[in-house]
């Protein structure tokens, strides 16, 4: 999102504010700047200067509409269903980079194992870009949840390891280009 855009919320909404991953509540009529709209989540500046993240769902706080998935496959094949994972991965980015997890390199394996007709469990391994990142458990439910959701799945696990630690090289070409750092 090139455009910063002012916003006048249209009623109380949740938050977590950011990079401390500290729940909150911002109130109707507060005025809050968006940083970035990407996935389904908004990052956006209170009128106090805090940096806070108002998930997808309350989308209509902002005037905005939640984000639909449309890329996902309909079978519940194996392959199927790690395809659909991810491509939910893809829509799950740090409130600070807008760039998506999978393409920043954070997430380290998907692996999808049958338990019934047409039912998986997910395993996914994923990483930070920082070890103490507040927002960590906001990311990692973000998964969880979108993974979840996802017809076919059984269940899923969302493991965040620290070994091996991220680093810049585990970037995509496409991240590096997205964050100028070529």
């Amino acid at each position: 999102m090139a455009e910063k855009e002012t916003i006048i919320l249209t009623r109380d909404v949740n938050i977590v504010t950011i990079p401390d991953g500290t729940v909150g509540m911002l109130r109707q009529g507060m005025e809050v700047t968006v940083h970035q709209a990407l996935g389904d989540n908004f990052t956006v500046i209170t009128d106090y200067g805090h940096m806070v993240r108002i998930a997808g769902s309350d989308a209509d706080a902002l005037g905005k509409e939640p984000q639909q998935l449309h890329t996902l496959a309909s079978e519940t094949s194996a392959e199927a269903v790690e395809q659909n994972c991810w491509e939910v991965m893809r829509t799950v980015y740090d409130p600070e980079i807008p760039v998506n997890i999978v393409e920043l390199g954070l997430v380290y394996y998907c692996k999808v194992s049958p338990v019934g007709d047409n039912q998986y469990d997910v395993q996914i391994m994923m990483t930070l870009t920082a070890p103490g990142c507040g927002m960590g458990p906001v990311i990692q439910s973000d998964v969880e949840k979108g993974i979840r959701a996802l017809p076919g799945v059984a269940s899923v696990n969302v493991e965040v390891v620290l070994d091996p630690p991220w680093s810049r090289d585990m970037m995509s070409e496409v991240a590096k280009l997205q964050l100028g750092l070529y």
